[in-house]
């Protein structure tokens, strides 16, 4: 997630280089390269020092984010005359990166970086965001990359619940002081700093609630504070203002864990796929089938940075974490140090999200449908339904290309025996032939769906596993006519 951010601000800079060229922006090309060279190294240096002041791993992809948003939202310099935007960008810059030490709770950063800077510096030296990319001529990079992002991460939710949020409210303040709707809402939507705000500050994953209803409202609460008409006394509102009140919201509905797990085992559980087993540091509580994003810290990491998103392959159930996970040729320096990580050695995991869960009403007849190491999650919820000894109208129809890249069959097989719970393993080599019980040669289609499971208009189907995969079968079941509501699609973020 973090690096399409990052190429999606990266193409925001070079467009508005171009745009300069051509004058469609008040700056020079000079003016904004070096302005944003000045900002990325504060950041830099700033962050170092932090890090090694409180021996933090540190994300070098979130420095340059971070400083890529600062860019666009203070003013840069102009003609060489560096005296007034250096001592902004400085403080800034600083503050931005302490904020994700300083003002932390058990290691958790409370407030969007750029925002709480931009915040501080107003208060402290009387130095304002001046939001310069909110231009016309800005907009369609900007609609362009922010709806990458948005596919990408999957938080549309969160995104239109904020675009309602703030038009609603721009539209009461409009007809209160008795303006013209259609122009103020043709200015908001016409400012390329609202979508910028939208699709690239409100969704920063760590300042955000974790859960589909906890963010819409997170949303609303942002839409509605956002616009700049609203205020208490001499104190005016404004989009970075309004970013941390939700992002104070955030803090007290959603989770504060951050665990510090050590490497008990690592065990083979299929092809190049590890199930890792971590000692937890403290008692934790989750509901099967979450993910959470996990820090590892190392030297020199890969364009793809120190983090990941993982779903828990464990039950809270059980007294130990596990996380699978699959390697492919040329992993990341992430995966590469994981795979050698000493037993003792330590992983940093937080931010538990998702609603990729059981129902609460557990007389649903459900279906799963995995790819790969997808089945994560269902190990989860199988393994938890083992150890509660709780039974449950389920079939699983889980598709691997070898019978060997099969994880976790133990638990499928002892959820057979003991609960009832159907597996059936499509192989989709073709040269797989001695195949065992419950197993079929191909994929995984609407033939078999119907087959396996005659009655599945009246069941809900979960499905997880990479991306295009989840996007198929959504399809199949659709054509199937299975309705939306009994779709439930895993927001993966290991596929990443």
């Amino acid at each position: 997630m973090y690096r399409i951010v990052l190429y999606v601000l990266i193409s925001f800079f070079a467009f508005s280089v171009v745009l300069s060229i051509f004058k469609f922006l008040p700056y020079t090309p000079i003016d904004l390269i070096s302005s944003l060279i000045m900002i990325l190294f504060i950041s830099w240096i700033s962050n170092i020092i932090f890090a090694y002041v409180y021996d933090a791993p540190t994300n070098i992809e979130s420095v340059y984010i971070t400083a890529l948003i600062l860019f666009f939202i203070i003013t840069p310099a102009q003609g060489g005359v560096y005296s007034e935007f250096l001592p902004f960008a400085f403080w800034a810059s600083v503050w931005a990166m302490a904020s994700k030490y300083i003002f932390a709770i058990g290691r958790k950063h409370l407030f969007n970086p750029a925002a709480f800077a931009v915040i501080l510096t107003a208060f402290t030296i009387n130095q304002f965001a001046s939001w310069w990319i909110g231009t016309l001529s800005m907009l369609p990079i900007v609609l362009i990359g922010g709806f990458l992002v948005i596919r990408k991460i999957r938080r549309a939710d969160l995104l239109f619940s904020f675009i309602i949020s703030a038009l609603i409210t721009v539209t009461i303040i409009t007809v209160l002081k008795g303006s013209n709707i259609q122009t103020a809402l043709f200015k908001t939507l016409a400012n390329s700093a609202f979508f910028f705000f939208a699709f690239i500050m409100l969704t920063e994953p760590l300042t955000a609630p974790t859960t589909r209803w906890l963010r819409i409202i997170f949303g609303v609460i942002v839409g509605a504070l956002f616009t700049p008409s609203l205020h208490i006394g001499g104190i005016y509102s404004s989009p970075e203002l309004a970013l941390v009140v939700g992002n104070i919201f955030a803090y007290l509905v959603s989770p504060k864990e951050k665990l510090f797990l050590k490497l008990k085992e690592r065990i083979n559980v299929g092809t190049d796929t590890y199930d890792f087993i971590f000692l937890k540091d403290r008692s934790f509580s989750f509901r099967p089938g979450q993910y959470m994003e996990w820090t590892l810290k190392h030297r020199d990491p890969d364009s793809r940075g120190n983090r990941r998103y993982f779903t828990l392959a464990s039950s809270p159930t059980e007294p130990e974490i596990h996380l699978g996970v699959k390697f492919y040729p040329e992993p990341s320096s992430f995966k590469n140090h994981l795979l050698v990580l000493p037993i003792g050695g330590e992983i940093i995991a937080a931010q538990k999200s998702g609603d990729f869960v059981l129902p609460t009403n557990k007389d649903k007849e459900l279906v799963f449908i995995a790819g790969g190491i997808g089945v994560t999650p269902f190990r989860s919820m199988i393994q938890y339904l083992l150890d509660k000894k709780q039974k449950r109208n389920i079939t699983i129809l889980y598709s691997n290309k070898k019978v060997s890249d099969i994880s976790y069959k133990e638990v499928f097989d002892r959820a057979k025996k003991e609960l009832g719970i159907k597996t059936i393993y499509s192989i989709t080599d073709k040269g797989e032939t001695n195949l065992g019980e419950s197993m079929i040669s191909g994929i995984i289609d609407a033939r078999v769906i119907a087959k396996e499971v005659p009655d599945y208009t009246n069941k809900v189907f979960y499905i997880s596993g990479p991306h295009g995969m989840v996007d198929a079968f959504e399809n199949t079941l659709k054509s199937m006519g299975v309705p939306n509501s009994n779709i439930k699609i895993d927001f993966f973020p290991g596929f990443a």
